[in-house]
């Protein structure tokens, strides 16, 4: 079996997160993480052998940033030219999560600088692996000629201490049981402590990267992790293997981000601050970006739409749009392609559909007791709820289900930003998530779906609820239960059982503001 020697702390203090270092962003590229620290001494792979070629073999293991990630060195000498190479972490005996599966295409290894055309080496970047652990990895390497070359390799990995006290001691409130129907088995957390934090479903932490900068605004996309950072502001992508690369993002009036970035129709969409003659509009602002470049490809200003909208209606918005006040406090968007629109989120309001290209306002879902509906051309949009329903109140993380319901985690708390003697709506003392079916021709909408949890868990602001990739299986994620002491993540099968319960302690919205499933258990680098 091959085994990676631990390299001391005294040199490695700002690669190996598990000896104590953290601070300081990722390096751009692998070759600089491989300085970091020598190659550990292997033993002979364990091998199948392909028509008397000489098979792969395992040059060194060499640790990364974190434990959870490490660099297997593979020796290709004599063997065909590779096409892939996949590997797959066996899981922990007693654990229910699959295990991580990773497949890479050469052009990935060699964009990436893996590979280099014509060598006869190959590094493989692991991730996904076990802390303090001899994780088994099965390596297998596909070649032109059609053979399968597999290895077997043991990469021990360093003890990890969260710095923070938090993430890699969750108390589980509910474990997971083999045989459910829960549909995914990652997940991550945004952070405002770091980096985002994947655990897997038997709540055992399986990435981080040591970086200062928070998370909040951050996407799992294409790969990677893209995060929206103030200072300075940029676009920042962080890649499993712990690299990051930044870019400036092209804007002279944004000042900031600000909660979520949201899949778009052709980028990101980013909620942000922008200033304008040394008045700062607060989150009425969406822009879509490009992730790569960070090019601005379209903006929508929520105080001019919603402005223009009611003055056309004979209605003065003046009082109820307030530059400079945040009086939208907009925390998620979603893009709908059912109809080319965008779905919004106001906590202080309301949620709103308004059209992609125009940005014309289609139609309002709110608590109508707000103050928002004593304006007569706000009210005129308004979506009536059938009897029986939550209207959103206080809502994030809007979304589009797999079945094309609009789904919020319904936080409960009223308005708290609204003008002196202005109604502040509902509040509840409870959070839920709720799915609506829209009727936008008969201004109608119903909940069609609640988990409330008995109405046993009240999470004022910040929170999610997405579902898997695939399927109706769901994560909620509580940000600020029991008056703030603890995050809780809930995992939710399609029948809304509850798969998994876990409890993390938290500050404010800090250690799991929102949070959603990613599919390190299948995965594939193609390009």
């Amino acid at each position: 079996m091959c085994q990676s020697n631990l390299i001391p702390c005294a040199a490695a203090a700002l690669v190996l997160c598990g000896c104590g270092g953290g601070g300081g962003g990722a390096s751009n590229t692998a070759s600089v993480l491989a300085a970091a620290a020598a190659p550990a001494d292997v033993a002979p792979a364990d091998v199948a052998p392909s028509d008397g070629m000489p098979p792969p073999t395992v040059a060194a293991v060499r640790p990364g940033v974190s434990p959870f990630i490490a660099f297997v060195d593979l020796q290709l000498s004599g063997t065909a030219a590779p096409t892939s190479v996949h590997y797959r972490i066996e899981a922990k005996p007693g654990t229910v999560s699959r295990p991580v599966d990773v497949s890479y295409a050469m052009a990935y290894l060699q964009r990436r600088g893996y590979a280099i055309s014509g060598s006869s080496t190959v590094t493989v970047p692991v991730f996904g692996l076990y802390s303090n652990y001899a994780n088994q990895v099965d390596v297998d390497v596909q070649t032109v000629d059609g053979q399968t070359h597999e290895l077997s390799v043991e990469v021990d990995t360093a003890a990890y201490s969260d710095p923070n006290g938090i993430y890699d001691r969750p108390v589980v409130m509910k474990a997971r049981a083999a045989g459910d129907s829960l549909g995914f088995d990652y997940f991550y957390m945004k952070s405002a402590l770091g980096s985002p934090v994947v655990v897997d479903t038997d709540g055992q932490m399986r990435w981080v990267a040591p970086t200062a900068m928070t998370s909040l605004s951050s996407l799992f996309i294409d790969g990677r992790f893209v995060i929206g950072d103030s200072t300075p502001l940029e676009t920042r992508r962080l890649e499993l293997d712990g690299t990051a690369s930044e870019t400036p993002l092209g804007s002279t009036d944004i000042i900031d981000f600000h909660h979520n970035i949201d899949p778009g129709k052709v980028g990101l969409l980013a909620e942000v601050d922008t200033a304008l003659n040394g008045v700062t509009n607060f989150e009425s602002t969406l822009v879509e970006i490009d992730w790569n470049s960070a090019t601005m490809l379209a903006r929508w200003d929520l105080a001019d739409i919603l402005s223009r909208y009611m003055q056309s209606q004979g209605d003065d918005p003046t009082s109820f749009v307030r530059p400079g006040v945040d009086w939208f406090h907009m925390n998620a968007a979603t893009y709908d392609p059912s109809d080319d629109s965008l779905i919004v989120s106001s906590r202080e309001n309301f949620i709103a559909k308004i059209d992609y290209a125009s940005g014309s306002l289609i139609w309002i879902l709110g608590d109508p007791t707000k103050y928002w509906h004593t304006f007569p051309s706000l009210a005129a949009k308004s979506l009536t709820l059938a009897a029986g329903g939550l209207y959103p109140i206080g809502q994030h993380a809007v979304s589009i289900t797999h079945d094309g319901l609009v789904q919020v985690i319904n936080d409960g708390l009223g308005s708290v930003n609204q003008p002196v003697g202005a109604p502040a709506g509902e509040s509840r003392t409870y959070s839920a998530v709720s799915a609506y079916s829209i009727d936008a021709a008969h201004q109608a909408a119903t909940e069609v779906r609640r988990f409330d949890d008995g109405q046993s868990i009240y999470s004022s602001v910040c929170s999610s609820a997405y579902e898997a990739p695939v399927g109706a299986s769901m994560l909620i994620s509580y940000a600020v239960a029991d008056n703030g002491a603890h995050a809780r993540l809930i995992g939710l099968d399609e029948s809304q059982n509850v798969a998994f319960d876990f409890e993390y302690a938290t500050s404010a919205c800090n250690t799991s503001w929102n949070a959603h499933p990613v599919p390190f258990e299948s995965m594939t680098f193609s390009q």
